[in-house]
């Protein structure tokens, strides 16, 4: 590794004029990083790194991150400054408290009284607490719901969330769900095995297995849920007679007031939804998967962590790579959208 030293004397891309790069900062950002690709795709990640070890964005660490990624440091602003989770505190500026309290005010809530819960928590909770407003955070049915860190109190009311933060519960709890052994044990990916052996056939038609794949999907009428009511067979074969490399983006962030199938499923049969992305994946010939997860989601993020790692530990048949990305408040995940 490069000593601090060498590293401020050969590098210049990444110093904005008054931002210089502090070897303490650097230091730091090295220590929190560890072993992590210094890739330009992982910023976000990065920057969570960041948040979650200091609970905001110090300017000098995003310094150095741009220095350590080779980036302008104004690039690593823009990203960081767009995204409602993360809290840039510049040079001067005083860091926000060091637990910030969360509550939904989207249609449902705001129904079941998320106004005053807002308005008793501020009056009630003091200086050293940071209490705001966000965006639907997917668990209407369990409305109102309060975040303390990243741990959801639901059905909140004012004693529930004092008790919750004197406990000292920031961290989500990873849902009890079917696990990947579990999941085996039922026949699980016996689908995506034969179909990845060429054995799968439903119906004696000589057609490819892949083809029938298809045909099924277009059989059952099965269309996306978005307002085009797109036909998912056709889908499909649009994106596989796309040139190569082929990608796959899996939106898991459903912000809308009353859409939350998708942590509903993920909680309880985790693999069911990822042996569907993977037939998915077959079918269409894909090179790379990237799954891009709501950072509201906390638990099943650590949860589908541990499962993607299962998975590939012991996979059912060669599998594509596959990417588990966090969101950071915002609807959109990557720098160039």
């Amino acid at each position: 590794m490069k000593g601090v030293a060498e590293d401020t004397g050969l590098r210049r891309r990444g110093r904005a004029k008054g931002r210089a790069l502090e070897p303490a900062a650097l230091a730091e950002l090295r220590t929190l990083l560890g072993d992590a690709p210094r890739r330009r795709d992982l910023l976000i990640e990065h920057l969570h790194r960041i948040q979650d070890a200091r609970g905001h964005l110090p300017a000098p660490l995003l310094v150095a991150l741009a220095h350590e990624l080779g980036l302008a440091t104004t690039e690593v602003y823009e990203v960081a400054t767009f995204y409602h989770h993360f809290e840039v505190v510049k040079e001067r500026d005083t860091a926000p408290p060091e637990v910030t309290v969360r509550v939904c005010d989207s249609l449902t809530c705001a129904m079941a009284g998320a106004d005053a819960l807002i308005e008793n928590l501020r009056g009630s909770l003091g200086e050293s607490v940071r209490v705001q407003r966000v965006p639907c955070v997917g668990r209407c049915a369990q409305a109102p719901v309060a975040v303390v860190g990243q741990r959801p109190v639901l059905n909140a009311y004012p004693s529930a969330v004092r008790e919750q933060l004197d406990a000292g519960l920031f961290q989500d709890d990873p849902p009890d769900c079917i696990d990947y052994r579990a999941y085996l044990a039922g026949g699980g990916y016996d689908l995506l095995r034969r179909l990845d052996s060429g054995d799968w056939s439903p119906v004696d038609s000589g057609a490819p297995a892949d083809e029938q794949i298809l045909s099924v999907l277009d059989d059952a009428k099965l269309r996306g849920l978005g307002g085009a009511g797109f036909p998912t067979g056709r889908k499909w074969r649009v994106l596989r007679g796309q040139p190569a490399p082929r990608l796959m983006a899996v939106n898991i962030d459903e912000g809308e007031p009353g859409t939350f199938k998708d942590r509903w499923l993920l909680e309880r049969d985790p693999h069911r939804f990822l042996e569907g992305m993977l037939i998915a994946a077959r079918v269409a010939g894909i090179a790379e998967i990237y799954i891009y997860l709501r950072d509201e989601y906390a638990g099943i993020r650590t949860m589908l962590e541990r499962e993607l790692a299962a998975l590939s530990a012991d996979p059912p048949c060669a599998l594509p790579p596959i990417h588990l990305r966090r969101g950071a408040g915002a609807y959109i995940c990557g720098e160039e959208s």
